[in-house]
């Protein structure tokens, strides 16, 4: 006798025919139809000849490299599927079939859903992008730029402000510079109740005559294509930095050469544009920039962000960030600024960092705020557990 199957064997049936893309050894005997047959032509449309098409750049997996089939079949992704599994599949898609260069055309990049990591592919196109798509493209950057810095500028000026306002205070105040309100409220500890009266004995001050002597942050971010995603978050955070007047902020780009972007701070859209994703990479040359560019160590932080796979002199670059650590300069490396972890990187590099006292780390952004507080009070960085 048949047994009619019940409706959760039929929606694990489904799933696996959506997943294992209906080949005839697929083994599941089921059939889509309607909604669900669509969803199929969408996953096949990409991932119908997965191996063949990552290795070859096959372009018969069902897309046909031409604007109007892409552009079908971007609306058909974002019909059946969610915007987080839309922008995974426009990945694929880049990835895997070779539709980088469709970005150069208006009305592709019009269609496309973006963010950090199209971003990210729109500028290592930058050079070859004709004037005709420039301006679509800016608009498309500027677009996952705003979204970026209201999402991370609020927290990060609260961080930082309160990281600035206990970096100023004096651990032996004047009588009338003591800050009383925080001064009872670190030593509530040392209350006496049969005096019913508090014995302080740490004294916080205002520390006035700190509070006009500006924190130096130095961005020193390798722009190799690898850290795509980790320009587009530095330069973000570099705009909300240099928009903190107890801070200033220098912002330098570097692969086998050395490019200072500070005078763009003011537009991320423009740092950004002013990168050149690729090419090699010379970290002692960019340190030796940046060391340079020092005036005050005991107030400067140097953010590294780099996979520190060095094409320059390893030990030179090792020597600078001991002679910048042993001036006062607070040093901090970050091997990738995303969500994604920590990319492949150099280990011995990291290790020999590690060696003085200058970790290295994957950072997301939502942590950074709380690595640059840390550097800015001169306390232990919050690094993230290796697992």
């Amino acid at each position: 006798m048949t047994t009619e199957l019940v409706d959760p064997e039929r929606e694990r049936l489904r799933r696996w025919r959506l997943v294992l893309g209906g080949d005839a050894a697929d083994g599941t005997g089921c059939a889509l139809s309607g909604r669900d047959a669509a969803m199929d032509g969408a996953l096949a449309a990409l991932y119908g000849k997965a191996d063949k098409a990552h290795k070859s750049r096959d372009r018969s997996a069902g897309l046909g490299a031409s604007a109007p089939s892409v552009a079908r079949w971007l609306g058909d992704i974002r019909t059946y599927f969610p915007s987080s599994v839309v922008q995974v599949m426009q990945r694929d898609a880049i990835d895997r079939l070779g539709l980088a260069t469709l970005l150069l055309e208006p009305e592709m990049l019009a269609a496309v859903d973006a963010d950090v990591h199209l971003v990210g592919t729109l500028l290592s196109l930058n050079k070859a992008m004709p004037e005709t798509t420039k301006e679509t493209a800016r608009a498309v950057v500027r677009g996952v730029v705003e979204d970026l810095e209201k999402r991370l500028a609020t927290r990060t000026r609260a961080t930082l402000t309160g990281a600035l306002d206990r970096s100023a205070r004096v651990s032996r105040p004047r009588h009338h510079d003591i800050d009383w309100n925080r001064t009872i409220a670190a030593n509530l500890k040392h209350y006496l109740p049969e005096y019913r009266t508090i014995v302080p004995e740490r004294l916080i001050g205002y520390g006035r005559a700190s509070r006009s002597v500006k924190k130096e942050v130095i961005l020193c971010i390798d722009q190799s294509g690898s850290m795509a995603a980790s320009v587009v978050y530095a330069s973000v955070f570099g705009a909300v930095l240099a928009s903190m007047k107890s801070i200033s902020t220098r912002l330098v780009v570097f692969d086998t050469a050395v490019v200072d972007l500070t005078d763009q701070l003011d537009d991320p859209v423009d740092v950004l544009f002013g990168t050149q994703l690729g090419g090699g990479t010379d970290i002692n040359r960019a340190l030796a920039y940046c060391q340079s560019r020092i005036t005050r160590p005991a107030e400067t932080v140097v953010v590294l962000i780099s996979d520190l796979y060095e094409g320059g002199i390893r030990n030179e670059m090792l020597k600078r960030v001991a002679a910048m650590k042993a001036a006062g300069v607070q040093f901090v490396t970050l091997l990738a600024l995303s969500d994604e972890g920590a990319p492949a990187y150099d280990r011995e590099h990291a290790a020999a960092l590690a060696a003085l006292d200058a970790p290295a780390f994957a950072c997301t952004p939502d942590l950074f705020p709380e690595v640059m507080a840390a550097a800015i009070e001169k306390r232990p960085l919050p690094v993230p557990d290796a697992g």
